[in-house]
Order: C-alpha cells, then sequence, then structure tokens
C-alpha cells in the first residue's frame, strides 16, 4: 500500500528544491559533504622539502591532513633510504576529496625551493624500486622558474587532473572489452631554484623494435601532456636556457650519462 494519497501506477512529482537542500558536496561543507563521485583508483600525495628531512612535517604545504605511514612494501624496503624524509599525506578515491586536498595545500608557485609533490596511485611509492615503476620511466619538462612562476600553478592542477581522470593513456579510452591496465604509475612537481619540473611516471618504457606499440603508445601520452595538458603548440620547440622539451626516458636511461641516454622527445 502506497503511504501518500497517489494512485497505482501514478507518477510522483519530485521536489527538485527539497532534494538539493540536502545535497552538501566538498564545496559547501568541507568536512560533512554527503556526495562523492569515485575515481577509477585511489590515489595518495606525498611531499617533502628541506624543511621535513629527518623531523615531523612542520606548519607548511599540509598542516589539515594527518600523516600516515609508509606502507611495507618490497618496494618501499628497497627505498628506505630515498623515502625516509617523504611524507605520505593523505589517501583519496573520490573527486571531492581531491578538490578538499588541492584547496588545502600550498601551490607550486609558492612552495620552497626544493620542494617535491608526488601524486601516485595507492600502493605505489615514488620511487624507482616499486615494482610498478622498476620497469618503467617517465615524461617531464623542465621550464625556468621566473618565466613560468605564474604558469606553473594551472599546469600542475592540469596534470594532477589528467592523471586522477586517466586521460593520459588514449588506449583506456578506445580499447573495447576489458579495461587495459594504465600505464601511469604517478605525477611529480619539483621546485628547485632556477626552474620547476613536471614528470609523469610509467611502469613500462619501449627498450627495442620490438617495442613499436608500446613506443606509440608511450609517445600519444608525452604529445597529451604537451598539448592538451601543457596548452604548447603539437610542432613547438621549447628547449631554451634552463628549459628543455617534453622528453621520455626510461629510468635505466635515467643512470647512463651523455649520448648512451635514448630520449624520445615529442
Amino acid at each position: 500500500m502506497n503511504g501518500d494519497d497517489s494512485e497505482p501506477g501514478e507518477i510522483q512529482e519530485v521536489d527538485m528544491q527539497a532534494q538539493a537542500e540536502t545535497i552538501r558536496t566538498v564545496f559547501s561543507d568541507p568536512t560533512n559533504f554527503n556526495v562523492k563521485h569515485p575515481l577509477y583508483s585511489p590515489w595518495t600525495l606525498w611531499f617533502d622539502s628541506p624543511a621535513t628531512k629527518g623531523r615531523n612535517l612542520p606548519q607548511t604545504p599540509m598542516t589539515s591532513f594527518p600523516q600516515t605511514p609508509i606502507p611495507a612494501t618490497p618496494g618501499a624496503a628497497a627505498a628506505q633510504g630515498w623515502m625516509e624524509d617523504i611524507k605520505r599525506v593523505i589517501t583519496f578515491d573520490s573527486v571531492e576529496e581531491f578538490w578538499g586536498l588541492y584547496h588545502n595545500i600550498v601551490q607550486p608557485s609558492l612552495l620552497p625551493q626544493k620542494a617535491n609533490y608526488y601524486l601516485f596511485k595507492e600502493g605505489i611509492i615514488p620511487a624507482w624500486e616499486d615494482d610498478a615503476n622498476k620497469l618503467g620511466g617517465k615524461w617531464s619538462i623542465q621550464l625556468p622558474r621566473d618565466k613560468n612562476r605564474a604558469a606553473v600553478d594551472k599546469m600542475w592542477l592540469y596534470t594532477m587532473l589528467a592523471a586522477i581522470g586517466e586521460t593520459f593513456d588514449p588506449l583506456l579510452a578506445s580499447e573495447e572489452g576489458e579495461s587495459p591496465t594504465s600505464l601511469i604509475t604517478g605525477v611529480i612537481l619539483s621546485t628547485r631554484p632556477q626552474f620547476f619540473r613536471i614528470s609523469i611516471w610509467t611502469r613500462s618504457a619501449p627498450s627495442g623494435a620490438d617495442d613499436d606499440k608500446l613506443r606509440e603508445r608511450i609517445e600519444a601520452i608525452g604529445k597529451h601532456f604537451k598539448v592538451s595538458v601543457l596548452g604548447y603548440q603539437d610542432s613547438q620547440r621549447l628547449a631554451g636556457a634552463l628549459a628543455t622539451e617534453v622528453e621520455f626516458l626510461s629510468h635505466k636511461d635515467s643512470e647512463k650519462k651523455g649520448k648512451q641516454a635514448k630520449k624520445i622527445i615529442v
């Protein structure tokens, strides 16, 4: 029996205004919101700077968030020295939680020199030694600090949005049936005395002629990064004083010097 005066089968009028008044997003209530749009994967933000080395996180970028311990994974054990000074800030799995985080951290243009933001998929630490990273590489661009201070905040925001929205890897959107594993493991923003660097880490890297399909997929990520995320023209050349092109290098080749390293440039 219906709990109102309507006839069986009658379409009920919905009071949209009343429903809207019960919806609380992160923008209206940063701590008690009740609407969440899930992401494809949970993500974790990490942070380090000279001020965090060898001590607890000070009153700087992330004072609103409790720190959580680094997970005891084989990668973390191998990278123990590297990870000692990196602080795991927070893990999130929804659009609303991302924006709540974003509005409570310091923008890259205001970070101290030698600071780094690391945004990686949950369960992956921002180190080459992690199983998800050790066979991969990174797309990166280095930009002079003084000339790009006004633009780097937007570039980093768009990089994070492309990562958590899974738009970097074109195969994810074009493949029919079961989705393949994303090549993206994380993104990094680094501030240095004279430049900013933004990087996108991948779980695989082409190593020879037999990797044509992988190379094509990696190049598509780089082109998307350059054109759609950073806003440059496809054919635009960027290298100059303190600057680099948008270039890919495997983690193994990063350890090599000079001409031995094989870069992919878009």
